[in-house]
């Protein structure tokens, strides 16, 4: 299984996770907490004891991950549950936020089980672990002012699980070549010479030399119909022409497949 399979299957797994206990932690405190998934692993140095919570899939899933919390992340997040005492302990804040995380696993399982099938989600909390070697999904909690990224561990049989079912959905897709936007940006300012295809005809020779000055050539193409536009030769678009401040014009009305695609050929 190639890294760019099991990168996106544990991403898509990560935005969904991150969606749920947005939606929680909005539910239990009133306020929204927006979670998203980072896109690199350049990390900030986190403060505070690391917390652990397991996250145990069953079902047409079947693995385990792990969410790490940092002390002060915590304490800040429980402060705005409004049921909560003014002083709370340690080990209080972990036990509310283990209910938060419970609260999350319904939706979870129902939001994954629509692309995967019918599954459960059960949450523990775990310590005394080593993630070394474990692919791991930081998601940036934008509304957390200690300003530390919640982490997603995944262990081999979930992550494996996650991307069988993504190359399975994929089919021969990921043998296409792919185009980039940043590779496109070193090109963007190069000229390519289009023409615009309003038909054609074939002539035996002799009607050719016969041609004179106010000869008419009749064209394949009704004058109803769309006339082409053309990129060394291969059509990218039709459309209508036009007349634009004494020049011909085309206006287009039909690309009949992206024209990112012919840079593929």
């Amino acid at each position: 299984m190639d890294n760019q399979t099991k990168t996106k299957a544990a991403r898509e797994f990560a935005k969904v996770f991150a969606g749920a206990l947005s939606a929680s932690v909005a539910l239990a405190t009133g306020l929204p907490w927006p979670l998203d998934v980072l896109n690199g692993l350049d990390l900030p140095d986190s403060k505070g004891a690391p917390i652990h919570f397991r996250l145990k899939v069953d079902g047409a899933l079947t693995g385990e991950c792990f969410v790490e919390f940092f002390g002060p992340q915590v304490a800040e997040l429980v402060s705005r549950v409004g049921t909560q005492p003014e002083e709370v302990s340690a080990e209080e804040q972990v036990e509310t936020l283990t209910k938060i995380i419970s609260s999350a696993m319904t939706d979870l399982a129902e939001s994954l089980s629509s692309s995967y099938g019918t599954l459960s989600v059960k949450v523990d909390r775990v310590a005394g672990l080593a993630f070394g070697g474990m692919f791991v999904v930081p998601l940036a909690a934008t509304d957390d002012p200690t300003g530390t990224p919640v982490l997603l561990y995944f262990g081999v049989q979930l992550l494996d699980a996650l991307s069988a079912t993504a190359q399975m959905a994929g089919g021969g897709e990921q043998d296409e070549p792919q185009i980039y936007p940043y590779n496109l940006k070193l090109v963007m300012d190069v000229e390519l010479n289009v023409s615009v295809l309003f038909g054609q005809r074939q002539l035996p020779l002799r009607d050719v030399l016969a041609l004179t000055s106010g000869s008419v050539v009749e064209l394949d193409r009704m004058v109803d119909e769309p006339v082409e536009l053309l990129l060394d030769g291969k059509l990218i678009a039709r459309g209508e022409a036009v007349i634009v401040d004494g020049n011909y014009g085309l206006r287009v009305t039909e690309i009949p497949q992206p024209v990112v695609s012919h840079f593929l050929n």
